[in-house]
């Protein structure tokens, strides 16, 4: 953008802002976009001065922390992203031009960091300079899983040797905040993080089904965060603490009839958050319970169990659970991030209301949507593929297409 368009930008959302309470919607929506298009092209030209920088000073990532008020960790990502642009030039353009926002980027330099070496770098980064189009009329998340076919392709192995440094890299570190809190962060690769997670969430609904501890926050999410961490320490610190119930672990295989693997058939998902190598999927699903469902465009085609209740029951039995499985992969309202196992499955027509516990009546929520249907008013509807229209009290509505568990 020319500076005059930047400066027209300005205006526009301090007009706004101003007085935001009497602005209308269409307004409203101009400035958060204006706000936006000037976001990307600060970062651009932060970019251009991060780069510059470098070349005068032997710590780039201290100066951009100092003179940001920031953390170093703050001036290192500035400089990734600096380094990201100077690799893809069509993007630092695109950047520049707000046709792209600096999560792109950012999708870009994360999508180099899983890469083993600087030749494999090297190629992504020619790849992408070609998907600027692509990048400008996808979101982030759509552009990051392109992004990931980009890798797939690169990485010519099955995946093993990212993963045997996924393991060396495995770490932990704790320390004491200046709230006197005892912290920690650690890495690990992803067969040992699926196995850690699992433990974690068997061992919260284990010791949490029945009731929740007084120190419980209030807020739906936070309250989530709080019985993790307190399931977390009594597996550490506890004896004979039993996380969840024993037996082989449980596997739900995903057959996507409406995608492709980009070798000619369905695109399959063991539902693992992580990427792990065929292989050794296959000897983690060697020692569990395997079932598969198989989905297209929003249906069930197939899934183990029995499916439909009624109102024999209103909870929703382990069938109906990993038959949802197969369609979502988190909550159903879009743009919510949080997992599917930790969501509940809310009747579309209520219970109380004469619903049924059928599967086309079940929909996979989060605790802060849930409440946001049963307390404030969102009223939600589904089509026969499962398109979710959500209409909210203020008469506006939300539609979506079939859901896409790639999505979430």
């Amino acid at each position: 953008m020319e500076i005059g368009a930047v400066v027209q930008r300005v205006q526009e959302v301090s007009s706004v802002s101003g007085d935001a309470a009497a602005a209308g919607r269409t307004a409203i929506e101009g400035a958060i976009t204006a706000s936006a298009e000037i976001k990307a092209w600060l970062a651009a030209a932060d970019a251009r001065l991060a780069r510059a920088l470098a070349t005068q000073v032997s710590f780039p990532e201290k100066t951009i922390a100092d003179c940001t008020r920031s953390s170093l960790n703050d001036g290192a990502k500035a400089k990734e992203r600096s380094d990201t642009l100077a690799a893809v030039p069509s993007f630092a353009d695109a950047l520049h031009d707000a046709a792209v926002t600096p999560a792109h980027v950012d999708a870009i330099t994360r999508a180099g960091k899983s890469l083993d070496d600087d030749q494999q770098r090297s190629e992504l980064f020619d790849r992408v300079a070609g998907l600027v189009d692509v990048a400008s009329a996808a979101t982030v998340e759509e552009f990051r899983r392109r992004l990931g076919l980009e890798v797939k392709a690169i990485q010519r192995d099955d995946g093993m040797a990212r993963l045997e440094r996924q393991r060396r890299n495995t770490r932990l570190r704790t320390w004491t905040d200046v709230e006197g809190m005892w912290r920690f962060a650690g890495q690990f690769d992803p067969v040992t993080g699926v196995k850690v997670a699992a433990r974690l969430d068997a061992a919260m609904q284990a010791m949490f089904a029945e009731s929740t501890p007084d120190t419980c926050p209030a807020d739906p999410i936070e309250k989530q965060h709080h019985l993790r961490a307190l399931a977390f320490a009594r597996l550490l610190t506890e004896e004979g603490v039993v996380a969840g119930r024993p037996g082989r672990p449980e596997f739900v295989v995903v057959v996507d009839a409406s995608a492709n693997d980009g070798a000619g058939g369905p695109q399959v998902d063991w539902g693992i958050p992580v990427e792990v190598p065929g292989r050794v999927v296959a000897e983690m699903a060697g020692t569990g319970e395997v079932h598969a469902v198989v989905v297209r465009n929003g249906v069930v085609l197939h899934a183990p169990g029995r499916l439909d209740l009624g109102r024999t029951t209103r909870l929703a039995n382990r069938a109906q659970r990993r038959a949802l499985r197969g369609l979502y992969s988190g909550c159903a309202i879009p743009g919510c991030s949080v997992h599917y196992d930790r969501c509940k499955l809310h009747h579309v027509t209520w219970w109380r209301h004469g619903g049924r516990t059928d599967l086309d009546n079940l929909l996979p929520l989060c605790a802060h949507h849930h409440s946001k249907v049963h307390d404030a008013g969102w009223e939600l509807t589904l089509g026969s593929h499962r398109e979710l229209t959500v209409s909210f009290p203020d008469g506006s509505i939300h539609n979506t297409g079939p859901p896409n568990r790639r999505a979430a």
